[in-house]
């Protein structure tokens, strides 16, 4: 693990002492950013990237230019933000897997302290699903089936490092349950799987299977999220149906390299502190089933990033995930 807790407490302390007025004063952005995003255009991400970018390019008058490189599980878009002038005219996309990756890959060139975190705009709740010829309707119900039938059932893993595999991890590990995972090159077609009972379970983003519950084409048992969907308002939270200890919620944001003068990070800050607080960012956001969060100060900030951070390094440890080359 990438020395424990001492870097996360400087980290902190240093975006503490950077509460200065020198954000506002500072000529910053006099030209187009450059948004590179670790996941494909048109999903989750993209959106919710664009819609943030959007009022942000209304607020400083500069145009924001979003591109995806989705290879290599993000890590293509990461180590090129990572080698990016520290100028804060480059920016890239915060998930789980910009913290799990550097614990997952050899070899990689970048690591969860090669960026500054500058904005958390959202929760990513997910759900837990099956396929309807399962005959639970509880997870309870679900966990006891499944430890009846050890290594029978499938799961839909649409890619290493990202939330829906950590998740599954920490709710295998945490009931000690054993299924059979099935690899997917993103969620899309592991639902589909899903449907076609190709594959018995998945966790799943909210906005991309919500209509295939609404349809019953695949059946929620709870969600993993600070509180119930309003897309899925009957579903119980993972907590509610008694099992706190898996309900790790994902969180979206922003960082740029690090290096990127405190000034700098300061005025990027406050423009998504600014944004994220209005009734439109809240509500697009909402639509594609994520919690738009309060703004957060810096040092907020760097402390949900070192502790999401410890989070998956310790899942990645306690399920035995190994490394990938």
């Amino acid at each position: 693990m990438a020395n424990g807790s001492g870097w996360i407490a400087s980290f902190v302390f240093t975006l503490m002492l950077a509460a200065s007025p020198a954000a506002a004063q500072i000529d910053f952005p006099k030209r187009h950013i450059h948004v590179i995003l670790p996941y494909p255009a048109g999903g989750i991400v993209d959106i919710a990237t664009r819609i943030v970018t959007d009022r942000l390019s209304g607020l400083w008058r500069q145009p924001f230019v979003v591109e995806a490189k989705p290879a290599g599980g993000g890590n293509v878009a990461w180590d090129q933000v990572s080698r990016a002038a520290p100028d804060g005219y480059t920016w890239t996309f915060i998930a789980p897997a910009i913290m799990a990756n550097p614990r997952m890959y050899a070899n990689l060139r970048w690591s969860d302290k090669s960026f500054t975190p500058v904005a958390a705009i959202a929760w990513a709740p997910s759900v837990l699903v099956v396929h309807p010829s399962v005959p639970v309707s509880t997870m309870a119900e679900f966990i006891d089936y499944v430890r009846a039938r050890p290594g029978i059932l499938n799961w839909g893993n649409p890619g290493v490092g990202t939330s829906q595999h950590l998740n599954t991890a920490i709710f295998l590990t945490a009931t000690n349950l054993d299924m059979l995972a099935v690899p997917y090159g993103g969620q899309p077609p592991a639902i589909l799987d899903l449907r076609a009972n190709r594959v018995q379970f998945n966790v799943s983003s909210i906005g991309l299977v919500t209509e295939h519950v609404v349809s019953g084409a695949v059946k929620a048992l709870a969600v993993l999220g600070t509180a119930r969907s309003p897309l899925l308002p009957n579903t119980p939270t993972v907590s509610e149906a008694g099992y706190p200890e898996i309900n790790v919620v994902p969180w979206y944001g922003f960082a740029v390299p690090s290096g990127t003068p405190q000034p700098v990070v300061e005025k990027i800050a406050a423009g998504f502190q600014e944004v994220i607080k209005t009734v439109q960012v809240r509500e697009l956001l909402q639509k594609q089933g994520l919690e738009p969060m309060q703004p957060m100060d810096l040092a907020e900030l760097a402390k949900l990033y070192g502790e999401h951070t410890q989070k998956y390094a310790n899942v990645i440890r306690e399920a035995g995930i190994k490394r990938s080359d």
